[in-house]
């Protein structure tokens, strides 16, 4: 299609909106996503989060990270986002991030650093999927159902605007989601190669992780965040790094659901390397309520 950026293009995109921009000590802005409308990304606000505690702990690495939402992001605002340095340890350091717009925080995170070392290891074994080759894109089973989408929608709908490549090995019922177990698997990556930065790789990690999680916990329903009657946000987000990685190389997210109650929506994932190498582990709890009628 016409106008729309490439695979390359769109991954330059990523590093720079997840990147920070220092305007005093400890005191960061965060880039907007261009062409963004209404809600900022959960996952945005995340990775610049983290870009920005990492910018204070040189040296040691991100093995952790807990968030809460507070309030949405408004894409018409950059986002200024607070450290501070609770604490430094020979072996671990904490710090603690506000991310604010108009002087009200709309998330907090606490995150915590550790000096490389080796030790004790296992790991869960990675399920036995298909692989990313054998799989269509997210983009191409949008583009198969085009012709059913609003022609307000179309464009928006099928146009190629992420950085983040997804295969999904049971691709979701956009219009008529049915009730399965909240079970979900998908494989992603960066569009492109981002260079070499073990950070610039975290928070594209972190940013990626916020995709796909929050919709297993409503499977069991047949209902989605597309649904009128649906209202969906993430209400907090933990994420371990265990293994260095790439953002950029396949990776497989596998998600479940163990809980769901009180409007609220518990989630799990597990993000493996393509040779079986478990990288990290994701846990959101959501807001998942269905709205009385109307009338």
């Amino acid at each position: 299609m016409s106008g729309e950026r490439t695979p390359e293009a769109l991954a330059a995109m990523l590093v720079t909106l997840l990147d920070v921009e220092a305007i005093d000590t400890d005191l960061y802005r965060g880039s907007r996503q261009p062409g963004g409308r209404g809600r900022v990304f959960g996952g945005q606000v995340i990775a610049q989060a983290l870009q920005a505690a990492q910018r204070s702990a040189e040296g040691k690495d991100a093995h952790s990270l807990h968030a809460y939402f507070m309030r949405p992001g408004d894409e018409n605002f950059p986002i200024v986002y607070r450290v501070t340095r609770d604490f430094e340890g020979r072996s671990f350091a904490t710090r603690r991030v506000v991310a604010s717009q108009q002087g009200q925080p709309i998330l907090t995170m606490t995150a915590s650093f550790q000096l490389p070392e080796d030790g004790l290891h296992h790991q869960s074994a990675m399920p036995d999927v298909p692989g990313p080759e054998t799989l269509k894109s997210e983009r191409e089973l949008r583009l198969a159902i085009a012709d059913q989408v609003p022609e307000k929608f179309r464009d928006f709908f099928t146009r190629r605007q992420n950085a983040i490549e997804m295969r999904p090995l049971h691709p979701r019922s956009w219009f008529a989601p049915e009730v399965r177990a909240p079970n979900n698997a998908a494989w992603f990556r960066v569009a492109a190669p981002i260079g070499d930065d073990p950070a610039v790789h975290r928070a594209a990690l972190a940013y990626a992780s916020d995709m796909a999680l929050l919709a297993t916990s409503m499977m069991p329903h047949g209902v989605n965040w597309l649904m009128p009657e649906m209202q969906t946000a993430s209400l907090d987000h933990a994420l371990w790094i265990h293994e260095p990685f790439r953002a950029d190389e396949w990776l497989l997210y596998t998600t479940d659901s163990p809980w769901a109650g009180h409007a609220r929506g518990m989630n799990r994932g597990s993000i493996f390397t393509a040779d079986g190498r478990l990288v990290a582990s994701v846990a959101q709890e959501g807001l998942i309520r269905r709205r009385a009628p109307s009338g």
